[in-house]
């Protein structure tokens, strides 16, 4: 622990909302142009009664947690929004949108006390 004083525990995120852009092949999961889900800070929403690929969920998830940070203006991250299913048959594309700021309190979602924390 330092004995400096400590820096903010709040941060910003962005909320993102994940859209199937655009399906050129044979999806046989029925997605369809236009589903979408949630990002809100850590938790994952789905409208309604949707479903959503496993297979096409499972290959943006890993991106994410950087799209919702604010990253250098030339980092891939700022720049690029789209993913695609893995299934090659599928061609499926989903488009990864920023659409709103969050302010977040550190201690709100870390087990770890931020004045535990060494700043």
């Amino acid at each position: 622990m330092s004995d400096h004083p400590h820096p903010s525990d709040e941060f910003e995120l962005y909320d993102l909302k994940v859209v199937v852009e655009s399906i050129e092949g044979n999806c046989t999961c029925n997605m369809t142009e236009g589903d979408h889900f949630f990002l809100n800070g850590g938790k994952i929403s789905f409208p309604g009664q949707q479903d959503f690929c496993l297979f096409a969920l499972q290959s943006v998830i890993p991106l994410l947690p950087a799209k919702q940070r604010q990253c250098h203006p030339a980092d891939w991250m700022e720049t690029d929004s789209r993913c695609v299913c893995p299934d090659p048959a599928c061609r499926l594309t989903m488009r990864i949108d920023r659409i709103a700021k969050r302010q977040l309190k550190h201690d709100d979602v870390s087990p770890v006390p931020w004045d535990e924390v060494d700043h």
